[in-house]
C-alpha cells in the first residue's frame, strides 16, 4: 500500500478510522500510522468491522486504506445497505452462485458493477456512477455521444 498524497489526507483519513470506533466500529486490522515507515504519508491498511448501514466510514468517500464491513442478512438486505448512499460510482459482488450475484448487480445502484473478479474498466466501456457519483459517463459511444449535438425536428401537417 502506497503512501497518501500529503499530511492532511492522512489526518483526514485517521480521522474517519477515529470516527468509525466513536460510532461503535472495532478495528479488525491496522488503524494507525505503521512504525517501520517513517517517511512518507502512510496510513496502515485498516479493517473495521460492527459498522452500521449508516454510520460516517459506510457513507462518506474516505480515499485512503480502509475498508467499512458492515454484516447483512441474505440478499434483500444487502441490497437496501448497498443503495443507502447518496453515492453510487462503482461496486462489487462475489458468490459461488453466478446467477444470484448477477442479480444482485443487477439490483444495485451504480454505474458499475465487478462480478466475481470481473473487470469493467476498458476504453470501450463507459464509466460512470448514479446520484451524486456523477452525471453522465466518459469513455465507449456513451461517452462519445456527450460530445454530440443532436436535433430533434417535428413538422406538422404542410398546408397546399
Amino acid at each position: 500500500m502506497g503512501p497518501l498524497i500529503r499530511e492532511e489526507q492522512r489526518q483526514r483519513v485517521l480521522g474517519y478510522i477515529e470516527t468509525g470506533i466513536a460510532e461503535g466500529a472495532s478495528v479488525a486490522a491496522g488503524g494507525g500510522i505503521p512504525g517501520h515507515l517513517p517517511k512518507g504519508f502512510y496510513v496502515e491498511p485498516t479493517v473495521l468491522t460492527d459498522v452500521h448501514p449508516d454510520a460516517t466510514v459506510a457513507q462518506e468517500e474516505i480515499f485512503g486504506p480502509v475498508l467499512a464491513v458492515i454484516a447483512h442478512d441474505g440478499d434483500d438486505d444487502a441490497v437496501a445497505i448497498a443503495n443507502n448512499s447518496r453515492y453510487g460510482l462503482s461496486g462489487a459482488v462475489v458468490s459461488t452462485s453466478h446467477d444470484r450475484a448477477r442479480a444482485v448487480a443487477n439490483r444495485m445502484r451504480t454505474g458499475t458493477v465487478n462480478v466475481n473478479g470481473g473487470v469493467f474498466y476498458g476504453a470501450d466501456v463507459p464509466f460512470g456512477g448514479y446520484r451524486q457519483s456523477g452525471i453522465g459517463r466518459e469513455m465507449g459511444v456513451a461517452g462519445f455521444e456527450e460530445y454530440l449535438e443532436i436535433k430533434v425536428i417535428a413538422e406538422g401537417a404542410r398546408n397546399g
